[in-house]
């Protein structure tokens, strides 16, 4: 019998939980076990008392170290700290729209002369606007407002993640959980003036809400984070076909009805409001393509390039953003086949078809996936059964990988991270 049957909370056909036992489930053997899997006398006394704050905690000094790692070797190479956070690429991008609002229209009068005047419409409203918000009520000027609203929204990000990984299995696993977030290779984004932070926030407490059947809450969270990313397709998804098995099983009446159609709202809402000010419907999806090549071709691109990966000298990130598809692939396949709630697996799966699909910027789909959390489910449930000593080792290893490629990709690599 599934976790479902028995878990009320849990709206979908089956999954990990703590009423189930098999090999996914952590902590089943020796010393006494409580309600949530993790053994009573292996905790500390902070885990045991505030295991939310111990996972922002976590998070913080992982996230820290990294910054660490970075800020030495940036001091080594003349470069500074600051600007390889906040001052190129996408963050130089949310950092004018919040100054100097968006643009009126094309700002040139063909694609082909748009390589140098590129618009800023395609970057969605709601990470500059909390960093115009934050600039006008705190001293601090707009890139370093565009900071603390990445790093105070990567603080609730770890949180949400946390909540979810306790919820499907145990504390112990959503710890474990938000640490594999705060080491990916591209986990130095989390810190840098990216929309990564917020959007998994979104995502992360989206998906809880679901989990726990609170529909108004999943689909007005979902609304907001369709003004953070594109990307937000994806969660709106879980919150629509989890809300169709709802609506089909009879339950809780009108409310999965209301989070399926609040849940695109944002970001349709936001894809309206550039078609007017451009002046044509597809406006939006005019400035993808022609301006920032950057539609979606159905993996035809990425296709092409996993074959050059394959057969030709490529990048260092070429080759991680391949090693990442990978591994996302067999993820998905363990969601799928120990029964993880729907609207994880559902997300994960929309998430990996559109970064995929995704034509262009290949060395970036690295990056893509990070707010992907969910991916990590299976590994965090499995490394939840290991010695303390395996622990260690393991996240000793990623914390030092994923400084050494945040590095990489702020001081060697030159395009976007």
């Amino acid at each position: 019998m599934s976790a479902a049957a028995t878990t009320p909370d849990f709206p979908a056909t089956g999954t990990v939980g703590a009423s189930s036992a098999g090999p996914d489930r952590p902590g089943r053997e020796g010393g006494s076990v409580d309600a949530d899997g993790s053994r009573a006398d292996d905790r500390p006394a902070l885990w045991r008392r505030y295991p939310a704050a111990t996972a922002l905690v976590l998070y913080a000094l992982l996230r820290l170290t990294g910054l660490v790692f970075l800020a030495i070797f940036a001091h080594r190479a003349g470069a500074d700290f600051w600007t390889l956070l906040n001052g190129r690429f996408d963050a130089l991008r949310y950092v004018q729209v919040a100054e100097d609002g968006y643009d009126h229209g094309l700002t040139a009068d063909h694609p082909e002369q748009l390589k140098s005047n590129l618009s800023n419409l395609p970057f969605f409203p709601l990470y500059p606007g909390l960093i115009a918000a934050v600039a006008a009520i705190t001293p601090f000027s707009a890139p370093v407002a565009a900071l603390i609203v990445s790093w105070a929204a990567g603080l609730a990000a770890a949180w949400g993640i946390y909540a979810v990984g306790a919820h499907v299995a145990s504390r112990r696993v959503g710890l474990i959980l938000v640490a594999l977030w705060a080491l990916l290779p591209h986990a130095v984004v989390q810190n840098m003036a990216y929309t990564e932070t917020i959007f998994t926030a979104l995502v992360a407490w989206t998906l809880y809400a679901l989990l726990r059947r609170q529909w108004l809450t999943a689909g007005l969270l979902c609304l907001v984070a369709g003004l953070s990313r594109p990307t937000a397709t994806t969660v709106a998804a879980a919150v629509g076909l989890t809300a169709l098995v709802a609506i089909v099983r009879r339950q809780d009446g009108w409310r999965p009805w209301a989070a399926a159609a609040l849940s695109p709202l944002g970001y349709l809402g936001y894809l309206a409001w550039v078609g007017h000010r451009l002046g044509r419907l597809d406006g939006y999806f005019y400035l993808q393509e022609k301006v920032w090549r950057i539609g979606f071709d159905g993996g035809a691109s990425t296709f092409t390039a996993f074959k050059q990966v394959l057969t030709k000298p490529e990048s260092l990130v070429s080759y991680m953003s391949t090693l990442l598809m990978g591994l996302a692939v067999v993820l998905i396949v363990l969601l799928v086949s120990h029964r993880y709630p729907l609207p994880l697996v559902v997300y994960s799966i929309a998430f990996f078809l559109i970064t995929v699909g995704t034509e262009n910027y290949y060395w970036a789909k690295g990056r893509y996936l990070v707010p992907a959390f969910a991916l990590l489910l299976p590994i965090a449930v499995g490394l939840a059964k290991a010695r303390r000593s395996t622990l260690l080792a393991v996240f000793g290893f990623l914390l030092i990988a994923s400084g050494w490629y945040g590095t990489y990709l702020c001081l060697v690599w030159r395009a976007s991270p």
